[in-house]
C-alpha cells in the first residue's frame, strides 16, 4: 500500500500555514518554520505548560519519505524530492490532526502528546534518548 498522502499536489507552504493555524488554536505562542534554499524544511514551536514555556521541533524528514515512495515503487513523477517535501509536510498535518484530537477529548495534554518532540539541549528528548543521552531506568 503506498505512504498516505503520496498523490498530494498541496504546497508544502500551505500545509505549514494549516499546520501553523492548528498549533495556535491549541495555545502556541511562538512558532518558527525553517528555510533551505528557499524551501520550508523545518517547524518548531512553543506552549506554556504548568512548568513552564516549551519548546519542540516537529520532525519532516523529506530525504526519508522520497525514500520510501522510491522503495514502493510509485509512479516516477511522485519520487521527486519536491514531491516529498509536499507528502512529508502532509503526513506531518494528518499526524498533528490526530493528536490535537485526543488533546481536544481532553484524553491528554498538548505537553503529553509533544513529549518526543520537546527540545532539551541540542536535541529532542526522543534524540537525546535515542542517542543514550537521556537516562531512562528500565523499568525493573
Amino acid at each position: 500500500m503506498p505512504l498516505l498522502n503520496y498523490t498530494t499536489s498541496v504546497p508544502a507552504s500551505r500545509t505549514a500555514t494549516q499546520i501553523m493555524d492548528m498549533l495556535s488554536k491549541h495555545g502556541a505562542s511562538q512558532i518558527l518554520l525553517d528555510y533551505v534554499d528557499k524551501r520550508t524544511v523545518g517547524l518548531a514551536f512553543a506552549i506554556t505548560t504548568d512548568v513552564g514555556l516549551m519548546r519542540y521541533k516537529l520532525p519532516v524528514d523529506t530525504a526519508a519519505v522520497e525514500k520510501v515512495l522510491r522503495k514502493q515503487r510509485v509512479e516516477r513523477r511522485y519520487q521527486t524530492p519536491e514531491h516529498a517535501e509536499r507528502v512529508a509536510w502532509r503526513i506531518l498535518k494528518d499526524w498533528l490532526e490526530a493528536q490535537l484530537a485526543l488533546v481536544a477529548t481532553e484524553m491528554v495534554a498538548l505537553d503529553q502528546v509533544m513529549l518526543p518532540y520537546m527540545l532539551m539541549g541540542e536535541g529532542t528528548v526522543y534524540e537525546l534518548y535515542r542517542n543514550q543521552q537521556l537516562a531512562i531506568g528500565s523499568g525493573t
